[in-house]
């Protein structure tokens, strides 16, 4: 039967969901308190997770913040059992990737419905996740990429990563300015493995959560290293998951990798897709008004690729827009695409916001963005993405 951690810290609550557990033929193990929990989480591997709210020292929050950082129990299944019923705690846990919130008092039968209703939706998760089963619909290679992604952030500290960047030049100087930070990994069993690969294996599993973690601070480490070796001030962009974003000690995150360094708060910008804001557009405003009163850029990546967010950009605390590649590719001579990059570049500055046109390729291309205001590209025309070493000989060479 499949093992269930319980973790509260009234003793006669516990002591009953435990009673009620094994008389199911449950395997049960119980923790008196947050910290206890997530040590039990981390060591025992359990098929679900009920804990309560309210704790003292090691709150809930904190004990589902803990373990969906870590990979071995970032999927785990996790129910919140509280005597909380306002709709901002539900949110609250839902956004923090909460499965699922049984409010106390509650029946055997509720209780028992929640656990099986979560568990069968973790087996079927299991199937086309868990590195250990082999499933025929599953290619060999993503077999292998699950598995490799796992050990390569649980056991190699993050050592096949590498981070490039990509110049974010001014159309009007041609100065670089700036660069979007792009992850590679190397992977010894499969080889180079890009993004469009493993960053949606990461997200459905949470690793992205320690790997984007990860790549935060070597951003913040490397602005800091590029600025004391006297390269001009520049800006470096980095590439949000909705999970990240989402973690409720993500701003405390970002504090403690500017205050670190030393940063200066505005050479830092983190992008944010349409899609990401419109699930929460409340909550997503909350956070990036908090980031922005720091001092930290945002922009929104892919822009023209969602839906709906036209109505609110005017209300988004952002600084810049990525009109997304879709549309710079052929501008110059497809209508369609001209009259919506022109409307964007124009909109955008009516609403005192920075453009960058992104995957710019060619002459033509660029001219037209150069015709029409655009501030700043990105893309082959100028550079693909550099490893860090290169990009760097590409600053002090000013080509």
């Amino acid at each position: 039967m499949p093992k269930i951690l319980i973790i509260e810290d009234e003793e006669a609550v516990r002591e009953n969901i435990l009673d009620l557990l094994e008389a199911e033929d449950f395997e049960t193990i119980a923790a008196a308190n947050g910290r206890i929990g997530v040590h039990l989480a981390i060591s025992e591997v359990p098929d679900l997770i009920l804990c309560d709210l309210m704790m003292p020292q090691l709150d809930g929050y904190g004990v589902l913040t803990a373990l969906r950082q870590d990979p071995s129990t970032a999927t785990i299944p996790f129910i919140f059992l509280t005597a909380k019923s306002a709709k901002s705690d539900f949110r609250q846990g839902m956004n923090m990737g909460a499965d699922d919130y049984i409010t106390k008092p509650f029946t055997r039968a509720e209780l028992l419905s929640a656990i099986m209703n979560r568990l069968e939706k973790y087996t079927t998760l299991k199937k086309y996740l868990s590195p250990q089963t082999v499933i025929n619909n599953l290619s060999p290679k993503m077999q292998l990429l699950e598995i490799s992604l796992y050990r390569a952030i649980k056991q190699h500290n993050f050592e096949e990563f590498e981070i490039y960047y990509q110049p974010i030049v001014d159309i009007a100087s041609g100065k670089i300015v700036a660069a979007e930070s792009l992850l590679r990994w190397q992977s010894p069993e499969v080889g180079l493995v890009y993004p469009t690969e493993f960053i949606p294996l990461a997200e459905s599993t949470g690793l992205i959560v320690p790997l984007g973690k990860w790549v935060l601070k070597r951003v913040c480490k490397q602005i800091k290293s590029w600025r004391d070796i006297g390269i001009y001030p520049l800006m470096l962009a980095v590439n949000l998951s909705v999970l990240e974003f989402n973690q409720p000690d993500f701003i405390h995150k970002i504090v403690n990798f500017i205050d670190i360094n030393g940063l200066e708060p505005r050479y830092l910008e983190l992008e944010l897709t349409e899609s990401m804001i419109m699930q929460d557009v409340n909550s997503a405003i909350a956070t990036m008004s908090k980031l922005q009163s720091l001092g930290v850029k945002i922009a929104i990546d892919d822009f023209g690729t969602g839906y709906s967010s036209l109505i609110y950009l005017k209300n988004l605390p952002i600084n810049t827009l990525k009109i997304d590649r879709y549309f710079i590719h052929n501008v110059a001579n497809d209508p369609q695409k001209s009259a919506i990059t022109k409307a964007l570049i124009q909109m955008a500055h009516n609403l005192n916001l920075d453009v960058v046109a992104e995957g710019v390729e060619t002459e033509a291309e660029l001219a037209f963005l150069r015709q029409h205001n655009c501030n700043y590209m990105q893309g082959f025309l100028f550079s693909r993405p550099l490893p860090a070493a290169e990009f760097e000989k590409f600053l002090l060479t000013n080509k």
